[in-house]
């Protein structure tokens, strides 16, 4: 599918190539490194049921490691939208660039994080979704929605936090990173993926050279994920809201 995909962008279409995130980032990734990114084809790879979506299949199924190995590879753009609307606006900014792109998407349906369409979406600028002084999250997909659950009762007692979408992994808005990490000096990142080489390892690559912040890197930890439904899973590795308080 990547490889027909790749032919047909040679021949000036434009293809969207969907399977799930586990097996487009894995079984088909020497076709998307070497078709796709090396050959610099046009060729969206739309990666379904990313993260632990497919959660009662388990290991096989779930998909903890793809930004990680899409992020390492040159020429290969990596997104992942937090909601409906901000699907709408990236899949509206893809039609119209000619880069290679990898787009983590969810299973099943999620809860909004944005009120309406009205707001900007850029590929490669990150979106701040809450502002704060005490604590900087800063979250991608899925977790956007726990992060400002989080914020929500955190507010509660007190504690205002930043809460920064990143939905480009790759091109990374470093400045805007730099900023709301800057602002708090504390900062939380929160991936439904590994802990290793996510956005957890992107932030902390963005800020290795600055002194006097604080990180957290939350996610998946290095171990064979759980099997169970997606809401179960989270919450086992501690990542919904009240437990991201």
């Amino acid at each position: 599918m990547v490889s027909i995909s790749a032919g047909l962008a040679h021949m000036r279409k434009r293809p969207f190539a969907v399977s799930p995130a586990c097996f487009l980032s894995m079984r088909s990734i020497e076709q998307v490194k070497v078709d796709v990114a090396y050959s610099h084809t046009n060729v969206k790879l739309i990666g379904i049921s990313g993260g632990i979506s497919y959660g009662p299949l388990g290991m096989s199924h779930h998909s903890a490691q793809d930004f990680a190995v899409t992020r390492a590879i040159p020429n290969l753009q990596v997104l992942c939208p937090a909601d409906r609307f901000e699907t709408k606006k990236m899949f509206e900014a893809l039609v119209k660039t000619n880069e290679p792109a990898y787009i983590r998407l969810g299973r099943g349906a999620v809860e909004d994080c944005y009120r309406d369409e009205n707001f900007s979406f850029e590929i490669g600028k990150a979106n701040v979704m809450r502002s704060g002084d005490d604590i900087t999250f800063i979250a991608v997909g899925s977790m956007v929605h726990e992060v400002l659950c989080a914020s929500e009762l955190l507010e509660k007692k007190g504690i205002h936090a930043e809460v920064l979408n990143v939905s480009s992994l790759k091109p990374l808005d470093e400045e805007a990173i730099l900023q709301a990490s800057k602002k708090t000096g504390l900062v939380i990142s929160v991936e439904e993926h590994s802990i290793h080489n996510g956005l957890g390892a992107a932030v902390a690559e963005t800020l290795s050279e600055e002194v006097g912040i604080r990180q957290k890197i939350l996610g998946l930890p290095d171990e064979l994920p759980m099997a169970g439904e997606s809401d179960e899973v989270l919450e086992y590795y501690g990542l919904c809201g009240s437990s991201l308080a």
